[in-house]
């Protein structure tokens, strides 16, 4: 199973085994990552998985587009590697990805 990284404001780091076909988003919750709060479940309709990607792996995982895109607009801080992630689904190749986790999600 990948490993993905989840780094917080305050720089503590987090590793989690995450099945391929699952979202960074579960792999946050069901390892009891804080930092992600996912109140909508992963529907895309509350932000409040946001993340950013490291720079890094922008290129792996992609930019946001339809409806994240729209939701992202509402994040506090959101930067070009901005992401929800509730949509980022994880591939094999994603071993190792690092996402940078916000202050807050409100």
């Amino acid at each position: 199973m990948p490993i993905i990284n989840y780094v917080t404001h305050d720089g503590n780091q987090f590793e989690a085994e995450v099945e391929v076909g699952k979202t960074v988003m579960e792999g946050a919750t069901e390892n009891m990552i804080d930092g992600i709060l996912a109140e909508c479940g992963g529907a895309c309709s509350c932000a409040t998985c946001h993340c950013y990607v490291d720079e890094k792996w922008v290129q792996v995982v992609g930019n946001a587009d339809g409806i994240e895109k729209e939701m992202l607009e509402v994040v506090n801080e959101p930067k070009e590697s901005s992401r929800l992630s509730c949509q980022i689904t994880v591939t094999e190749e994603m071993d190792g990805l690092v996402v940078h986790l916000p202050e807050s999600q409100y």
